[in-house]
């Protein structure tokens, strides 16, 4: 071996470790058998509704709305006068993190020791045995958002969760689905660190401080950019047969940059392999912070709460990001004080609008089509015509799009994971309830049926001692 391909063996080593996942998922979907659905109303995810229609589920997979081929052993189940939609997904979530009991050392959610945290990782707190994770697939909810809290300018990495029970995070990571990074804007980061005698203690001092950091991770970026640019000319230059001695000690002089936890998660956030979710509340701080990410080449994807986002949906539409909103949260706050119930049905317009209906609680992640029914019922009596086939996107398709998984789940179109919500009647009535909760095919919920009923570890634990 010549002392340039060595080089070049070398390098490419070391950038392959650097870009190795860690902590990859390690959820496998099981076996099932194949389902079919009959005579059910059916919202699609995707804008459309069928009414005494099936659906045919197999292989984990959507297979077919309407009529196709079937296997003889499939399972039939009658859903006349019941509706199926695709299971609901929460893009803010903070199960796991913040979970039940609510104790001081389950407090895991928000690393409030610096405003810039993009090093830590929300799964890294997650606690599988939280109830509140099976509270939520009783009501529907088959994947979400776990996000670090609002206390920092740059709370950390969140994570996508498939809701199904699980030893570790690892088993319930939602495979293939990108990272998010979770900033705050606003009352929460200057509040937090102004107490303290810190910056920022306002919000030009917010701004200021996500500026410097995006500074920081430009230069970051550029680094490798310059490490990688020269592992592939000693590539090049092996390949096409050139002298390698003297290139072959410039590049092992050309070490990797040292890695920075934080700048790579930035970084990462500006190549756009990690989606942006900004928790904002007041319209200018939303159109500053659209600035902001114009000057350092990122995309926003998605303003988490945004109480004001109704003030500025042209914009949020002109550049394709998602409100991901409260039905009638209002007044907790000064910045959350402008509020109206018609938000999320404003922000929903038909030429390009991504709302979103999400939690934000452990609660309410247990009615987020209660929560979407209220929005609805809003944007009808305001004339906006909302039917039921538009709503279910703000807890489906939408909620994918702005997780980065709408190419796999979200809508009941071929092809895409059977998450699947059986209801026992209209999903936007009060009285409506999940019967029977499908993840990748197979039934994880069944109402009023103890062994799909599921209660964690931690329950069980306790059940127990008290029983001695």
């Amino acid at each position: 071996m010549t002392p340039l391909q060595f080089a070049v063996l070398v390098c490419a080593f070391i950038a392959l470790k650097v870009q190795a996942e860690a902590f990859p998922s390690a959820y496998a979907a099981p076996d099932g058998p194949p389902i079919l659905l009959t005579n059910a109303t059916i919202l699609d995810g995707a804008g459309a509704r069928y009414d005494n229609t099936s659906l045919y589920l197999a292989d984990g997979k959507v297979m077919w709305i309407g009529s196709g081929e079937t296997d003889p052993d499939a399972v039939i189940v009658d859903a006349t006068d019941r509706w199926v939609t695709p299971g609901l997904i929460d893009v803010h979530s903070h199960l796991g993190v913040y979970p039940s009991p609510g104790v001081a050392a389950h407090s895991d959610g928000n690393e409030a020791t610096s405003p810039v945290t993009a090093e830590v990782w929300a799964e890294h707190s997650v606690w599988p045995q939280d109830p509140g994770f099976t509270r939520a697939l009783a009501g529907g909810v088959t994947a979400m958002q776990i996000l670090p809290g609002s206390a920092n300018l740059f709370g950390g990495r969140g994570v996508t969760l498939k809701n199904v029970s699980s030893l570790s995070y690892q088993g319930m990571k939602f495979p293939a689905a990108p990272h998010g990074l979770k900033m705050a804007c606003g009352e929460n980061p200057k509040r937090v660190y102004g107490n303290r005698d810190q910056s920022p203690s306002t919000r030009m001092g917010n701004v200021a401080a996500y500026r410097s950091a995006w500074i920081r991770a430009q230069r970051y970026q550029a680094d490798w950019d310059r490490y990688y640019e020269a592992v592939a000319d000693a590539e090049s230059a092996a390949t096409n047969g050139s002298d390698g001695a003297s290139v072959a000690d410039a590049l092992l002089t050309n070490t990797p940059p040292r890695r920075n936890l934080e700048l790579e998660t930035l970084a990462g956030a500006l190549r756009g392999d990690i989606l942006v979710h900004m928790h904002c509340y007041r319209a200018d701080e939303m159109l500053t912070i659209l600035d902001m990410a114009e000057e350092f080449g990122y995309r926003v994807g998605t303003f988490h709460h945004g109480v004001e986002a109704y003030k500025i949906a042209d914009q949020l539409a002109e550049n394709d990001v998602c409100g991901a909103l409260w039905a009638d949260w209002w007044g907790f706050k000064i910045e959350a004080y402008d509020g109206i119930q018609e938000n999320i049905a404003l922000v929903d317009r038909p030429e390009g609008g991504c709302a979103i209906v999400h939690s934000d609680s452990a609660e309410g992640i247990q009615r987020l089509n209660q929560e979407a029914a209220k929005a609805m019922l809003r944007g009808n009596r305001a004339g906006l015509d909302i039917p039921p086939e538009r709503a279910i996107r703000w807890i489906t398709s939408n909620a994918a799009k702005s997780l980065g998984i709408q190419d796999l789940t979200g809508t009941l179109e071929a092809g895409k994971m059977a998450d699947v919500v059986l209801w026992n009647q209209n999903p936007f009535s009060v009285y409506a309830k999940p019967l029977q909760v499908y993840i990748d095919g197979v039934m994880r919920y069944e109402l009023g049926n103890p062994a799909l009923s599921p209660e964690s570890d931690f329950e069980l634990g306790q059940l127990m001692g008290a029983a001695q």
